[in-house]
């Protein structure tokens, strides 16, 4: 390693520690119900992630998403570790980790989304996890000071060109940004992620001109990134809640009064002076 090299690494090191820094204020919109989330996903989904680190909040910036990170279900394919703790059972690439698997507790307490796969077959699904799988320690040189520096500037910008930022650097970009390798392996298979952009008559097209470049962008870089896949026509998003039966007439409520309850009386009181006004009282 010459001196250049040793310097950048350790600058490099040190935005990974200010960029995976969280950020106070995080709050989910709805209380986490981590065993229906475990229950409900299968191996091959993705788990979009809206994150509470200072990267998160660019990469939402930049594409416009309330996802800014994501993360493959791989189920019970992983060992438990020898220690005994909680199995691995998703794979994600983070910056300063490189490609790692985690437990699923340590997104139990975020706003997720489960994106799943329509049609995709056993073997196609088993051949992604693998590719998944062998990916396993792959590193983000962080030597490439420039595609982490670039996270740091999310400046005003027109929209058409917020996602293409993400593509600067001076080396393999999309290594920073999780679900490029997720991207990778559905392609790998040839699982479309975005649509096919044609004009031919009778042939579904993005409605604009900057929709379709995008899109064209998007796929010839293989630079996607986590609203990709909400986004997919071939993606189904799933929701545990509604999944393993939801009835609202079985919430119990606080018994505090609530917007709901000030908007319907006030609904009622307008109906009525209505109804007044209407037989002339």
């Amino acid at each position: 390693m010459t001196g250049v090299d040793s310097w950048t690494d350790r600058l490099g090191h040190r935005l990974a520690g200010l960029l995976t820094k969280q950020v106070s204020g995080y709050e989910p919109y709805t209380p986490s119900d981590y065993d229906t989330l475990w229950a409900t996903l299968e191996p091959g989904d993705i788990l979009l992630v809206e994150g509470n680190q200072f990267v998160s909040s660019t990469i939402k910036y930049l594409t416009n998403s309330t996802w800014s990170h994501a993360a493959f279900y791989v189920g019970h394919e992983l060992p438990r570790p020898p220690d005994g703790s909680e199995r691995p059972r998703l794979i994600e690439v983070n910056i300063g980790e490189g490609c790692v698997a985690v437990p699923l507790s340590r997104y139990a307490t975020f706003n997720t989304r489960i994106c799943r796969p329509v049609g995709l077959t056993n073997e196609d699904r088993q051949r992604i996890v693998d590719f998944m799988v062998g990916k396993l320690g792959s590193k983000y040189d962080l030597s490439n000071i420039f595609d982490l520096l670039r996270y740091f500037f999310p400046i005003p910008v027109p929209s058409r060109f917020r996602r293409r930022m993400i593509a600067l650097g001076s080396g393999d970009p999309t290594r920073a940004i999780c679900s490029s390798l997720i991207a990778q392996a559905f392609q790998s298979v040839g699982y479309p992620i975005l649509p096919e952009i044609t004009h031919a008559p009778g042939r579904a097209h993005a409605e604009s001109r900057y929709s379709r470049a995008e899109i064209m962008h998007i796929r010839h870089h293989s630079l996607f990134t986590p609203r990709d896949f909400d986004l997919s026509p071939y993606f189904q998003v799933i929701k545990p809640t509604i999944t393993h039966g939801f009835d609202y007439r079985k919430i119990k409520w606080s018994g505090k009064v609530s917007e709901i309850d000030v908007l319907r009386e006030r609904s009622s009181r307008e109906k009525a002076a209505g109804r007044d006004a209407a037989n002339g009282g």
